[in-house]
């Protein structure tokens, strides 16, 4: 004989509460690991563009110490040991007799380099001021570094190595770059940089 219908029932009552209250506990706790996800992903994203910003001022200060060697007569005047901080903007540079590690200088702390040349791209903010579309702005200007490297290996010119770096916005994001340049003999910048 079958037991009686309401008996039966009253038995079913409390897996249904059960079972509720722990799919609700589960999808709390995937929507709680979603919401710490975003923040997370936010933050990798925002030291992506910081790197990003440094790696450009980088590149822009390597790309005008390679344009700044062939003007004039600048690789005709000779390396010297640096001291100092120049400033490109004002038409100031020099050519060091000895790359960055040879005089000292750590890739890891570029900022403290006692002998560079600062460049600041056109409309870059630094130092408190935004950029133009409001960007945030970087922490310090880019510079860079010449190091007369002696005669190139095709024997044709001269060889330098231009070392470079940029700030993104805080002092702790900091991109170093670097080149070798050959200046060969009668090159003649006609504009075309």
């Amino acid at each position: 004989m079958n037991a009686h219908p309401s008996r039966r029932a009253s038995a079913q009552r409390g897996v249904a509460l059960i079972s509720s209250l722990l799919l609700l506990f589960i999808i709390t706790i995937l929507a709680l690991s979603m919401f710490r996800s975003f923040g997370t992903q936010e933050r990798i994203a925002g030291n992506l563009r910081e790197k990003d910003r440094a790696l450009h001022a980088a590149a822009s200060a390597q790309q005008y110490g390679e344009w700044w060697l062939i003007q004039g007569n600048n690789a005709a005047i000779g390396a010297v040991t640096c001291a100092g901080t120049l400033n490109a903007n004002l038409g100031q540079g020099q050519i060091c007799n000895q790359t960055p590690a040879r005089a000292g200088y750590t890739v890891t702390q570029p900022g403290t380099w006692a002998a560079q040349i600062q460049y600041l791209p056109p409309a870059m903010g630094v130092s408190g001021v935004a950029g133009p579309n409001g960007d945030p702005p970087y922490f310090g200007a880019p510079a860079f570094y010449v190091t007369d490297l002696g005669l190139a290996g095709d024997g044709a010119g001269e060889a330098y190595q231009i070392d470079a770096y940029g700030y993104g916005s805080t002092a702790g994001t900091v991109a170093v770059v670097e080149s070798t340049y050959e200046v060969a003999q009668g090159v003649v910048n006609r504009g075309g940089l």
